[in-house]
């Protein structure tokens, strides 16, 4: 048996398969089976398979020689006349000379040849064999001709006087015997002489064994040699690269020894590249064949062997011209009798033309008869060609879908996949998953692929470059492959569409006689957006003290008329106008998508009247007096000065005999009125920074009751007073649990664990007195790493008296409740938990907190610190949303007598 690896195996479209030691069944087919065909091209018969018989299929070639089938190994089939050429899909073609081994050769005139093609597939049992055999004839010889095909050269001459006695081998002997002539016969072939240019002698054996074939017929002798053999050389002729033999062939015979001289030469070269044009070139005059003047008789052009008329050259677009020097056959790239190869170098996208131009042209010697027929068979493949994928965006924004078109590719490029920014989907995948994939094949044998994917798929990214305007992007990475050898390659793509399709948030507000009530229905991006209360972002801490409810659609607040962020634009003796600002803004690019002003009039009596002559008044800090500080608010007695106020509210307490009250008479009604207000002390050097606050307290009582009132606008010598005592002030700071100050913290509680922007909630107390001239300020308070309150670095959180304004977490005095007994000797304020920072390398998970506090007397002048919590900002209060800025202290002095020193901590920063 045979073994594998001595067989000629032409692999169409399949992978190497191990066959068996012992021939499989097989199974016959006649030569008439669909997809062979058989066709004879004057010197030359052609095989041609179609591809639906070789796909996934081994093709074994053997040549029929009478009984026996003869293996057709490369190098036989070069040094026998045959040659095979396949596509990448298994459209295949055989060609065989007729002057080749294994041909029954009659006279030069009848040629039949007879071939098996075995056809293995995956399975090595499953054999399918198809004989073919056709007869050929051909009586056009001319005296000499030479063959070009693509593993071999041929050339066969006229013998002037063939002996009659010269028999060629029997048809069913071994190939040795009937390939040559041995050299021992008394006719034949006796010995050759190569020319390398330097002579080389061989007996027919031995350049038998050097792969060459030497045979006669009864009236030719021929001569066939594989190219780049040690004795063929290469050649210029004309500018072209030829390969070239010569041969000195010593026939005997009955009338004595002749000597023929035979030489082919054959191009290796000579094509000419454009974008459209195959231009080759093959030398006029064939210098290594011929001696003295040649003319060409004719010359034609062919595709495959196949010659072609003038008709068929111009449907094609072929040309066959000369030139001096040279004859020039053009193609066009593209043509239908070639086909495109696609291949991704470098995952580039490139494409191969390759075709198979015939040359077929006579010569004469000028004033003789002797005639040279030279035939050309060439595969030219052009170079690599760049071809970058075509990508026609067909997207109409208003659609809602993107749909484009990846185009320019050739049959043999496959989707594979697509790469989105979710993962990678294969083809059915996308489908299925509503990203419309499809295939189109185009008249011009180029396919493209579509892709449509809807604006709301989840491969789809959003973005806003303008408040109302979305820009939807799809980043693709189209994954491709090459059939039949699997290379992959794969396209990127980014599609683009914007459209003006943003509905934005909508504000409503309604008011009861308490709160606000504010609406925000969600637009078309949910809620994307930051809200700001007043000054305020609001923080989870914020929206749950505005009672926030939301769902997927809306979300609505609850903000009390006096909450912090609320402004006061009008008071009257029964209600007050207030106005609540909201805005809705988007974080990464600072666009205001929604804002809201509610104001609304709630009942509130600024002004309460006693029958036992006592007289309330609130007074109010309004919208146009920004820098009013309410604890600097007087009557018209200037030293009645609130016996409550806030950052908001003046609450004054007097009887209706003091602080200025004057009283008139009318009707039945006797009428007391006072006014709040500021005073301003006008120098010709100043002027008040803002208009005078005045707020006018009026109260009526009837006469004819039988309540009185003493009056008198000035104070009474008998008036008690207080006597000034003797004892030991305390004044302690603590930190409370929650924000009512309710529960404290014990020492054993130190160190606290907060997490970062926790509230700290403290409060300051002048303990064991009850003397209501006494107030206590808080007058400076910072924080440090260490225990030590003058330790670096620092950051102040209350700077003379006032919340540091430049700090984004800005420090709150919280008020005190009516229910303490003496208000004026308590102060509290919070903050937000937070950490030294370095290049935000945290320093230390720590801090304490450190304060002065001093003690004035409400009755004395009010000086310095002792104007009041806060009287004289330190600084001018930014907006909530600008950077970050740090406020430093002046050196504090501990030298004053009435100044405690307070630290609280440490409290940790929880991870």
């Amino acid at each position: 048996m045979w073994r594998l690896k001595n067989i000629l195996l032409w692999n169409l479209m399949a992978a190497v398969i191990v066959l068996g030691q012992a021939w499989p069944n097989t199974k016959l087919a006649s030569q008439s089976s669909s997809g062979l065909k058989a066709d004879c091209l004057g010197n030359l018969m052609r095989l041609s398979m179609d591809e639906a018989l070789a796909v996934g299929n081994q093709l074994v070639v053997e040549a029929i020689n009478g009984t026996q089938c003869v293996l057709l190994t490369p190098t036989l089939a070069a040094q026998c006349g045959y040659s095979m050429e396949s596509d990448p899909w298994g459209n295949t073609r055989i060609y065989m000379s007729l002057m080749g081994c294994f041909v029954d050769n009659k006279d030069d005139a009848t040629f039949k040849i007879g071939l098996k093609l075995q056809m293995y597939s995956q399975r090595p049992s499953d054999v399918v064999t198809h004989e073919v055999n056709q007869t050929c004839s051909y009586t056009r010889w001319a005296p000499k001709e030479i063959l070009c095909d693509r593993n071999y050269m041929e050339v066969s001459n006229y013998l002037m006087k063939a002996n009659p006695q010269t028999k060629r081998p029997a048809q069913d002997q071994n190939v040795d015997s009937y390939l040559l002539e041995d050299s021992g016969a008394s006719h034949g072939i006796w010995k050759m002489t190569f020319f390398t240019p330097e002579p080389v002698v061989m007996v027919p054996r031995e350049a038998e064994q050097a792969g060459y074939s030497a045979m006669t017929t009864s009236n030719r002798l021929i001569m066939r040699s594989p190219y780049n053999t040690p004795e063929t050389f290469s050649e210029d002729v004309a500018g072209i690269p030829m390969e070239v033999f010569k041969v000195s062939v010593y026939n005997k015979a009955e009338s004595g020894l002749g000597i023929v001289n035979l030489a082919a030469a054959c191009p290796t070269g000579g094509v000419l590249f454009t974008e459209s044009v195959i231009s080759w070139y093959i030398p006029r005059r064939m210098t290594p064949l011929m001696d003295g003047t040649f003319r060409i008789v004719e010359m034609h052009m062919g595709i495959n062997g196949q010659r072609l008329d003038r008709s068929q050259m111009a449907a094609r677009g072929y040309t066959l011209s000369t030139t001096d020097f040279h004859i020039v056959a053009e193609v066009p790239v593209g043509s239908p009798d070639g086909y495109y190869k696609s291949h991704a170098p470098e995952y580039q996208y490139y494409v191969t033309y390759t075709v198979e131009p015939m040359l077929e042209v006579l010569w004469r010697a000028d004033g003789t008869q002797d005639d040279i027929k030279y035939k050309v068979l060439f595969p030219i493949t052009t170079p690599l060609m760049p071809r970058p994928p075509q990508v026609e965006d067909y997207t109409v924004p208003e659609d809602g879908v993107f749909s484009v078109m990846l185009g320019g590719f050739f049959h043999d490029v496959e989707l594979k996949n697509i790469t989105f920014v979710t993962g990678v989907l294969t083809v059915e995948e996308s489908n299925a998953r509503g990203l419309i994939v499809q295939e189109h094949i185009y008249t011009n044998g180029t396919k493209g692929f579509s892709l449509q994917v809807s604006f709301n798929a989840d491969v789809v990214l959003k973005t806003n470059p303008e408040p109302l305007v979305t820009t939807y992007s799809l980043p693709l990475t189209v994954g491709l492959i090459i059939l039949p050898d699997g290379t992959s390659f794969a396209h990127e793509v980014t599609l683009q569409a914007s459209l003006q399709d943003v509905v934005l948030p909508a504000l409503t507000g309604t008011c009861d006689q308490k709160h606000f009530y504010v609406r925000v229905k969600y637009g078309s991006q949910d809620r994307n957006f930051e809200t700001a209360v007043g000054m305020r972002q609001l923080t989870p801490d914020l929206a749950k003290a505005y009672k926030l409810q939301e769902n997927r659609t809306h979300l609505i607040l609850r903000v009390p008329y006096n909450a912090q962020d609320s402004n006061f634009e009008l008071v009257s003796s029964v209600s007050i106008q207030a106005r609540l600002d909201i805005v809705l803004w988007e974080p990464n690019n600072q666009w205001v998508l929604g804002d809201l002003s509610l104001a609304c009039s709630f009942p509130l009596m600024t002004t309460k009247c006693y029958p036992n002559g006592t007289i309330t008044a609130v007074a109010v800090k309004l919208e146009s007096v920004p820098s009013l500080v309410p604890s600097q608010l007087t009557l018209k007695d200037r030293s009645c000065r609130p016996v409550f106020s806030n950052d908001r509210f003046a609450h004054f307490s007097f009887s209706a005999d003091s602080c200025g009250t004057s009283r008139t008479f009318f009707d039945n009604y006797m009428v007391y009125q006072n006014e709040i207000s500021l005073y301003h002390k006008v120098t010709a050097k100043t002027s008040p920074a803002e208009p005078g606050y005045r707020q006018t307290i009026y109260c009526y009582y009837m006469v004819n009751k039988t309540q009185t009132v003493a009056f008198s606008h000035k104070p009474r010598s008998d008036d008690p007073r207080a006597e000034i005592g003797t004892g030991l002030l305390m004044v302690q700071m603590r930190q409370a649990q929650d924000a009512a100050y309710q529960h404290f913290y014990k020492a054993e509680d130190y160190p606290l664990k907060k997490y970062l922007k926790d509230p700290l909630f403290f409060e300051v107390v002048l303990m064991q007195s009850t003397d209501p001239q006494l107030e206590l300020i808080v007058e400076n308070c910072w924080a440090t790493l260490q225990e030590d309150r003058t330790s670096v670095p620092q950051w102040d959180i209350i700077v003379n008296s006032c919340e540091n304004r430049d700090d984004t977490h800005v420090t709150v005095f919280n008020p005190v409740k009516d229910n303490i007994a003496m208000p004026s000797h308590v102060k509290r304020f919070s903050m937000r938990m937070f950490t030294f920072t370095n290049n935000n390398e945290v320093l230390r998970d720590q801090i304490y907190v450190h304060c002065d506090a001093v003690i004035c007397n409400t009755n004395g002048p009010p000086d310095g610190i002792c104007r009041g919590q806060c009287v004289h900002p330190t600084g001018t209060k930014g907006t909530k949303f600008q950077g970050l800025k740090g406020a430093k202290r002046e050196q504090r002095s501990t030298e004053s007598t009435h100044q405690w020193q307070l630290s609280s901590g440490p409290i940790l920063l929880s991870n």
